[in-house]
């Protein structure tokens, strides 16, 4: 069910619109970026439900949630996983945050987040301010190293003290 509408082919940069996309969440109901528009946004890319650096990302997020909630985003995880392998993660882990199933690789592509493995993607933090402006676009291709919880929620706050 993804559908992107827009016709960026993968140059994001900060600054620039984010492109609109909506993907299916774990209800397989449809997310659409622009619907969120008046609301800073975060989208965490990762490669893997399950898998040791993202269950680490994940319940570290999980467990810094107050932080992240503090902050008014709306914050989602993207990966390449089914809608069914995304609904065992949250179960498993507790996780608050709504995942997003990108099963085509199409808006990881197009927000830069490709990684080498193939199918994947790449572990990446995009925030996007209230207007829809990227504010903070972080891609790690090899996706060893997860991101740490205080530098996204910085990015946030800076995103919103622009608004």
């Amino acid at each position: 069910m993804s559908k992107v509408t827009s016709d960026t082919t993968g140059g994001i940069e900060v600054g620039s619109s984010a492109p609109d996309f909506t993907l299916p969440d774990t209800n397989n109901a449809p997310w659409q970026l622009s619907a969120k528009r008046g609301k800073t946004v975060v989208l965490l890319f990762y490669p893997g439900d399950n898998t040791p650096v993202c269950t680490t990302q994940m319940c570290s997020l999980r467990d810094n949630w107050p932080e992240y909630q503090s902050t008014g985003a709306e914050i989602v995880g993207i990966s390449t996983d089914s809608i069914e392998k995304h609904r065992q993660f949250i179960q498993q882990h507790r996780l608050p945050l709504r995942l997003l199933a990108d099963a085509t690789g199409e808006v990881s592509k197009l927000y830069g987040a490709k990684s080498w493995l193939p199918g994947r993607a790449a572990r990446a933090v995009v925030v996007i301010d209230k207007d829809g402006v990227i504010r903070y676009h972080k891609v790690q291709p090899l996706s060893v190293f997860r991101p740490k919880d205080d530098e996204i929620i910085e990015a946030i706050k800076k995103a919103e003290d622009r608004e």
